[in-house]
């Protein structure tokens, strides 16, 4: 197999004009670039991503680092990452949490993983690390994104959206509409942002005069299976709300599937809300209302900022990400809503 050593010598050029020719990062005169390319041709040469990487010194490739390759949340996401990457002439690779060990110690394995395959910079999206944890990035550490997860000796590099503020705005939407009665199935509370969206969805009951002990509770991972459980058991249970906030649409789409079993219409017996506002609840059955956040700018946002840190641009960055609430046709009004 041919090697640039090869093509440099047949065009008679020193390997640092060799190189500068195939990779467009120098310059090189026509008549140089012309010798170059009938070498390259002649030979069949095909530079190795190694090889443009050991040359240039950037290998171009971006590590993401995500807890689970599933579901309608983290897939909508890495689409724009990929998207954005390859308009940049980049390319992604990925890491989620596999193997032994809890999801911290998945997420150090993964950001090892990246690191070792020659990754430029690294986006990270796990709220299972601390401070500390931040060590495992060694040199990269600032060429290193945080996307829904804030570290204080990292701001700059972190975008995520106020949980706190859209559990309150799942709150109000429900107290807006006249429910008082709610259930509440929550994410892992191990995990940051889904205690803070349950923090500010507890708050702004117990402000407007809601008893929050009393209320039917139960924890899920985030997954349809867990939505159908719930709902399999909050019916069992005898328990009548008139609303369930569910801390994911996966959940709330799961949740929908046995309520629909189960004879329950939603909304008209019961009120159904949702958080993340993914794909899944535009077009679940019926179309969930959902709080929503806004993943797609606050991911090229940080995009944005990544590609400054690691090759000198200057793209343009924000940070206020609003969250807002999607009504679609899984909450009505109490007084709309018919008694089981």
């Amino acid at each position: 197999m041919a090697t640039i050593k090869d093509v440099a010598r047949l065009a008679g050029v020193g390997l640092g004009t060799a190189s500068r020719a195939i990779n467009g990062s120098g310059p090189v005169s026509p008549a140089t670039l012309e010798r170059v390319r009938k070498a390259i041709d002649e030979l069949g040469f095909r530079p190795s991503h190694a090889a443009r990487a050991l040359l240039s010194g950037s290998s171009k490739m971006i590590g993401v680092y995500i807890p689970a390759l599933s579901g309608t949340f983290f897939t909508p996401i890495l689409q724009i990452i990929d998207t954005e990457l390859r308009a940049a002439g980049l390319h992604m690779v990925v890491a989620f949490g596999v193997g032994l060990g809890n999801a911290r110690r998945q997420a150090l394995e993964g950001i090892e993983f990246l690191i070792e395959r020659g990754c430029d910079g690294l986006i990270v999206m796990t709220s299972a690390l601390d401070e500390d944890d931040l060590a495992v990035a060694g040199s990269r550490l600032s060429r290193l994104v945080a996307l829904n997860h804030g570290f204080a000796t990292i701001p700059d590099q972190c975008f995520t959206v106020d949980h706190m503020l859209g559990g309150r705005l799942a709150a109000r939407t429900l107290l807006e509409n006249g429910h008082r009665d709610i259930a509440l199935l929550t994410g892992p509370m191990e995990l940051e942002d889904s205690v803070a969206r349950i923090d500010g969805f507890l708050a702004e009951l117990a402000a407007a005069g809601t008893d929050t002990t009393a209320m039917w509770r139960r924890e899920g991972d985030f997954s349809p299976a867990a939505g159908w459980a719930a709902a399999r058991e909050l019916v069992a249970s005898g328990r009548k709300p008139t609303a369930l906030f569910c801390a994911n649409d996966e959940m709330a789409v799961g949740a929908l599937s046995h309520f629909q079993e189960a004879g329950i219409r939603v909304p008209h017996d019961l009120s159904v809300l949702a958080y993340d506002d993914t794909p899944s609840a535009e077009y679940a059955a019926p179309r969930l209302t959902s709080v929503r956040m806004p993943w797609q700018q606050m991911t090229l946002n940080g995009i944005n900022q990544l590609l400054n840190l690691c090759y000198g641009l200057k793209r343009p960055v924000e940070r206020d990400f609003p969250v807002t609430v999607t009504m679609r046709a899984s909450v009505a009004k109490l007084e709309r809503q018919g008694s089981r």
